[in-house]
């Protein structure tokens, strides 16, 4: 399968198919690291809480936030 096919597919398809790749992934336990960028912003997002630049929120919190 190319690019070209997979743009053919139907956005449900093409989740589909993430699915079972993700799954895939899953099942031979194969260890993926995160990208260096990830641990930096991880690192940012941390210091700004640590210096009282930014709050943790709660998911429930966060998922009423939008809808008041």
């Amino acid at each position: 399968m190319n690019a070209t096919e997979i743009r053919k597919m139907s956005v449900d398809e093409r989740l589909q198919a993430m699915e079972i790749l993700w799954d895939s992934l899953l099942d031979d336990e194969v260890e993926i690291s995160s990208p260096d960028w990830h641990r930096e912003i991880l690192r940012e997002r941390l210091r700004a809480i640590e210096e009282g630049q930014a709050e943790l929120v709660s998911i429930s919190d966060l998922k009423t936030t939008g809808t008041e």
